[in-house]
């Protein structure tokens, strides 16, 4: 376990060194108007509050959790650093999320994926510290609640493991980018169509890239679960 996650913080690194810095990490810095990127902060912060104390009580339940939750927040990192410009002035790319809502829920998530934003927006230039609100609001907390739920489904209805972690990582991946589009139409409506309209061309124009990149997400997020499988203590998977 311990192996993989320096192997997965190594590539992390090399992504910090090495990117190219874009305009653009989800939404980019200043294109959403003041007014917006304010509610959304007011919307995002209290999920954000409750996902630090859900946190601190899983290290301090299963301290040996530190490895697993590092192990998420870099690929996290990895995935979202990842991306594709798009014209809706945001970008395509994985967004990693989908393992570690698996294995530590969704509010642990909230933190995890904040912190990768923050560091992306401070260190390569995607997205930025006004439209973090927005940002942590789609990724890191529709994507993983979302995504959560059809991996609890999932599990319910008796899916392979496996199965329901592509499922929770495609299906979290998906909803991050309905959100965004959602966030982009509210601030700049069609002329013609309004929101509904303005939403409905940025989903469009998200979903032509975002589908495929979702399924590799998936795939990828499967190849990491087994590669904990077999690294792993018996009881660190049983996390999951």
């Amino acid at each position: 376990m311990k192996k993989l996650l320096n192997l997965l913080a190594l590539v992390a690194l090399l992504t910090l060194v090495t990117a190219t810095p874009v305009a653009a990490m989800h939404i980019m810095e200043g294109y959403l108007p003041p007014a917006h990127a304010l509610l959304w902060f007011g919307i995002f912060a209290p999920f954000f509050l409750y996902g630090l104390f859900q946190l601190k009580k899983s290290i301090q339940k299963n301290p040996e959790s530190k490895v697993g939750l590092a192990l998420s927040g870099a690929f996290v990192f990895i995935l979202s650093a990842l991306k594709i410009p798009s014209v809706t002035g945001s970008t395509s790319h994985p967004t990693g999320v989908g393992f570690g809502t698996a294995m530590f829920g969704p509010s642990v998530m909230v933190v995890l994926g904040t912190i990768c934003l923050l560091f992306q927006a401070l260190f390569l230039a995607h997205g930025g510290l006004t439209t973090l609100g927005a940002n942590g609001f789609s990724m890191a907390v529709v994507g993983p609640f979302v995504g959560y739920f059809v991996y609890k489904l999932a599990l319910s209805m008796k899916v392979n493991q496996r199965v329901a972690i592509f499922l929770c990582a495609f299906i979290a991946d998906l909803a991050t980018y309905l959100t965004t589009s959602l966030q982009l139409s509210l601030a700049f409506p069609d002329a013609q169509a309004g929101v509904f309209g303005a939403a409905m061309k940025f989903m469009g124009v998200f979903m032509v890239t975002q589908i495929p990149i979702a399924i590799i997400e998936g795939l990828l997020s499967v190849v990491l679960y087994n590669l904990v499988v077999a690294n792993a203590k018996k009881e660190e998977v049983g996390v999951f």
